[in-house]
This record gives C-alpha cells, structure tokens and sequence, in this order.
C-alpha cells in the first residue's frame, strides 16, 4: 500500500511539474513570438521637427530602426525606446521636440521585433540591451556627440530595458524610466493574481516563469532584470517614475526596484493609473509639471 501511495504521489508531482512548465508558453508564446507592426505611426514634420532615419546593426545580427533629431550644439543625446506592443517610438517624437528646444539631441529607435526593426521575437528586456548598444556605438562614431553624456529614457517594457541598459552599458550616462516592471516574472506573476489566480499557484509557478525565459533567451540573461541591473547604476544619475494604481505593470515593481537602487536615485510618483504617466504622452508640454521634472532632471545633470 505504501509503494501504491508513493507511485501515485510521484505521479501527481510529474504532473503538476509539466502542467506548470506549460504555462508560460502557452500564455507567452503569442505575445512574445511576434514582430510587432504598429497601427500608428508618427512624423516628425507632424512636430515641426526633422529626423534623419537611420538602421543600425547590433552585435548579434539586427538591423534597429531609428530616428535622429539633431540640435545645434547639444547639451546631450537621449535615447529614447517605448513598449512591449505599443506605441510606436515616433509616439516620442512631442518629447524629441520639447528637449530639442531645450539644447538636448534625440535618437528615437525601436527594438527588435518592433515596427522597421528585425527580429520576430520580443525578448522582454533580456536581450533588447543589445538594440541600445547599437545606438550608443553609433553616437560613438560621430565627432558631432564626441563626449557628450548618452541618457537612455523609456517606457514600459523600454522603462525595464532603459535600466538594464544602464546596468550594461558603462557609456550610458544616466536614465529616465516611466512604468518598468522589476523583472518579467514579477508582472506575468502580478497579472495571474489580478485575474484572479490563486495565490499559491502563483507562488509557484514564478520559477517556471524564470526557467522559459532563461531556456528561450539563454543562461546569460539570467540577471538582466532591473531589479537586479539597478545595482549597477553607480554614482549615474537616474529618474523613475511611475503611478500608484498602474493597472498594467503595479506600483509594486517600482517599490522593488527602488529597493535596489542606489540612494541617490530620483524618484516620482503620481496617484491613480497613468501607465504612460504624462496626461499627455504625444505633447508632453502640455503637461506643465512633468515637462519640468523632466528638464530639471537634464538640466541639473546634463547642462554644463
């Protein structure tokens, strides 16, 4: 009878292991297995700004779309990424136009698997740092940005990828990032809660949310999370921000990477549920106090 309880036992646990093995795949597969096409697509003349498009190559075989607004002897260059399925980067070019005016240059790019950009994988911020170092060697070649500070700004996902650029990539001189989740199980383990899972189940399927990226991303991504890449920020200025009752990606990632970060780390938050956190993202002017924390960070950090 022993043997009989052990067996089963042992059975039911196979089960469960391969039952909740299954489960990243099958809700991530289409989310992430795709190369994201955008319903809307914005001009810099719809600014009244110029940007020269450029495709850049990154170490691992990418060709990255981009965008260059220039400025007349820039104070800096900001990098500028967005989300994992929308908007699309253009979505930044009211920002490229407000700093413009201000002394600062923009390149605008989409990562992999976005809009012009190569690729038919999303890698959730584990490899997307690779897209950043392709626009940080390409600001590397020109003589017209020799030694100015390089600052990577994003949202969402880009928000996640902005800080673990930052923690790659010893060029980078400082980041801004709105709404980025703490690591990617973090978010898939917080929307199972929302939708109403049990907390146990979630519980325990967080590992086997880690074990799919690891095998579909490889080993070596293992720590690019920011959570952990914040770590590294140094003595690096940085600015995050997110709001309090984000329904997307929780207030909770921000409290876990604030955690991490090193003490002298800006930080912002508004009430309510603003996952893009400006009240309005295509002109962000018009949003007066957020235009100003932004140009006040830059300015206090960036303009010599």
């Amino acid at each position: 009878m022993g043997r009989i309880i052990l067996s089963i036992t042992a059975i039911i646990t196979l089960i469960s292991i391969v039952v909740l093995a299954a489960i990243p795949p099958l809700i991530m597969g289409g989310m992430i297995n795709q190369s994201v096409q955008f319903d809307t697509v914005y001009k810099s003349s719809d600014y009244g700004i110029e940007a020269t498009e450029l495709s850049l190559m990154t170490e691992d075989g990418y060709q990255i779309s981009a965008f260059e607004v220039e400025v007349q002897s820039p104070k800096a260059v900001i990098i500028f990424i967005s989300g994992i399925h929308n908007p699309s980067v253009t979505a930044f070019f009211g920002h490229a136009k407000m700093l413009s005016e201000n002394g600062y240059a923009s390149i605008l790019y989409d990562m992999r698997a976005h809009g012009k950009s190569e690729g038919d994988v999303i890698s959730l911020g584990h490899l997307e740092t690779l897209d950043t170092q392709a626009v940080v060697n390409y600001i590397g070649s020109k003589e017209k940005y020799s030694e100015l500070p390089i600052i990577i700004f994003g949202l969402s996902m880009g928000g996640a990828v902005a800080i673990n650029s930052i923690g790659q990539i010893p060029e980078l001189s400082g980041v801004i990032s709105i709404s980025a989740y703490s690591s990617w199980e973090d978010v898939f383990i917080e929307n199972m809660v929302s939708a109403g899972a049990p907390k146990m189940l979630t519980i325990i399927q967080k590992p086997f949310v880690k074990l799919y990226t690891v095998k579909k991303f490889g080993l070596k991504t293992a720590n690019i999370y920011p959570e952990k890449q914040i770590k590294n920020l140094g003595n690096r200025p940085a600015l995050i921000m997110h709001s309090t009752e984000d329904s997307q990606i929780h207030f909770s990632n921000f409290e876990r990477i604030i955690a991490q970060a090193p003490s002298h780390v800006e930080t912002w938050t508004r009430q309510g549920d603003y996952h893009f956190f400006t009240t309005d993202f295509l002109q962000p002017e018009n949003d007066k106090e957020y235009a100003q924390r932004v140009l006040m960070f830059l300015n206090n950090h960036f303009d010599d």
